[in-house]
């Protein structure tokens, strides 16, 4: 008689493993970051990191406080600097592979302070009706 199967082992961990290696790799990114001795990469943030299910590319986002004017030089840094940072995830991230690591700006936060931004404008705001006079007669 074979055995019974044994229960899928539960995972410790709450969530799934691309999304702790995202976690990983933008905490090693970011920590990189400050030790880089770049003014162009002075006011970055690395807001997440997205990396294919085969770990062969890694596309990190970030944000800067230069705003859009910033954006190319901010990008020119980030790929100076992408070997010495891949070089950074592969000696502090315990996986088979070592991503190549893409830069992109972060337009979510940019998307959100322009909605913000209308939907504080008073020109954006429909009027609002003018509540009727009391009248004294009745009617």
């Amino acid at each position: 008689m074979s055995r019974p199967r044994r229960p899928a082992t539960t995972s410790p961990h709450r969530y799934p493993r691309t999304a702790r290696l995202n976690e990983s790799l933008r905490e090693v990114i970011a920590e990189e970051l400050t030790r880089i001795d770049d003014e162009r990469l002075e006011l970055v943030t690395v807001t997440s990191i997205d990396v294919d299910p085969e770990m062969n590319r890694a596309i990190v986002y970030v944000d800067s406080l230069q705003g859009e004017e910033g954006d190319g030089d901010v990008l020119d840094a980030l790929n100076a600097h992408r070997v010495r940072l891949q070089a950074s995830v592969g000696r502090q991230v315990r996986a088979k592979k070592t991503p190549i690591l893409q830069f992109r700006v972060d337009e979510t936060i940019r998307a959100a302070e322009r909605i913000d931004r209308v939907l504080r404008d008073q020109a954006t705001l429909p009027d609002r009706p003018v509540p009727p006079e009391d009248d004294p007669a009745g009617h």
